[in-house]
């Protein structure tokens, strides 16, 4: 098949360092390309790819102190991907909501994974006015938000097999990994490793709108308690040693988590999750077998006292099964073929009839 995969342009894709949605997108790339597909990826110019690249900036945005904004950059991208619509049997949009109005005349080609969450007010009446665009949510849990509007599959996220490798340690460090924020709730990853005494790494990036919740709540934290290390953002290539080295992982989230990457990240690793209950966790993790799902700081420091039962060899079994590119490929494909093929019906009958002007005649 002929495939567009549209990335936002704030990371490159793959990321050099923190990244979720532009490193799915780069997964599911290159597993499409070794698949046979003919892929275009539409991504920041030093994105690293063995699709075609057409380049929409020079670099990551986030990455290039001259940018300000970024809602210009991504009309260019949009331009361009629309002057090339033709070209593909599908188009795969990974940019939330912005394309929704340019897409319009070939939507039924259009497949907009939704990776971010829902529950915000102003989406509703967003996605009421455009309730044919063709969504993927990357959860059931994801869903719950929204109004009516045309979902066509869920695809959970997958990681290459090869990427991150098992390591049958049981001993170590609490992880936690990801970004400081309020919702990810750094804060009780600190309480419950202070109250375990078991020491906790974290491997975070800071965002400009977060730094002041840094400097407030969490770094006197940090500062107060010498079992607690910051060690700042990590690349790709970081991670095995990290999550692997971990007893266990840390998702103390405060809120709906659409999906939550790094819980099959430490899966893949042989790594255990205890995670707070909201959103995707109750389908990413399973319960006594990748790790455990708790609801209080209570829990969660029960719950490290019973990691000795769990079987790390487990955590990698399931993520062999369920959350691999080469699944998560497959799925978009079967979606696509979907498509395609309705596409091609309406286009295939639309053509056999008179154009209105011919009627008229």
């Amino acid at each position: 098949m002929r495939i567009a995969q549209i990335a936002p342009l704030a990371e490159r894709c793959p990321p050099a360092l923190y990244g979720g949605t532009e490193r799915v997108v780069s997964y599911l790339t290159e597993e499409l390309v070794a698949q046979g597909h003919d892929v275009t990826l539409f991504a920041s110019g030093d994105s690293i790819t063995s699709a075609e690249l057409d380049a929409c900036t020079e670099r990551a945005l986030r990455l290039s102190p001259g940018v300000i904004d970024g809602l210009p950059h991504h009309m260019i991208l949009l331009e361009k991907v629309a002057r090339r619509a033709h070209e593909f049997d599908v188009l795969h949009f990974h940019i939330d909501l912005l394309h929704a109005p340019v897409v319009r005349e070939f939507a039924q080609r259009t497949v907009t994974t939704l990776h971010g969450r829902l529950d915000l007010p102003d989406l509703k009446p967003f996605y009421a006015t455009f309730p044919d665009l063709p969504l993927v949510s990357i959860s059931h849990a994801q869903r719950l938000p929204m109004p009516p509007v045309n979902w066509i599959g869920n695809v959970y996220h997958g990681l290459p097999t090869d990427l991150l490798a098992f390591d049958p340690r049981k001993d170590g460090y609490l992880a936690f990994l990801g970004r400081i924020s309020p919702e990810k709730r750094p804060d009780r990853a600190i309480e419950i490793a202070v109250r375990t005494g078991l020491p906790l790494k974290i491997a975070a990036k800071i965002d400009r709108v977060d730094q002041p919740y840094w400097d407030a709540q969490i770094a006197p934290l940090v500062r107060a308690n010498p079992n607690i290390e910051y060690i700042g953002e990590i690349t790709e290539r970081q991670k095995a040693e990290f999550l692997g080295g971990a007893r266990a992982l840390l998702f103390p989230i405060d809120w709906e988590e659409p999906f939550g990457l790094v819980m099959i990240e430490a899966m893949a690793c042989g790594t255990p999750v205890i995670a707070f209950g909201r959103g995707s966790v109750p389908e990413v993790i399973d319960e006594g077998v990748t790790g455990f799902i708790v609801n209080t700081v209570d829990d969660a420091v029960r719950a490290l006292a019973r990691l000795d039962g769990l079987d790390r060899a487990n955590a990698r079994a399931r993520f062999e099964t369920k959350f691999t590119v080469e699944r998560m490929a497959l799925d978009y494909v079967e979606i696509y073929e979907r498509m395609a093929a309705a596409s091609y019906e309406r286009g295939f009958i639309a053509a056999t009839r008179p154009a209105p002007r011919e009627l008229a005649q």
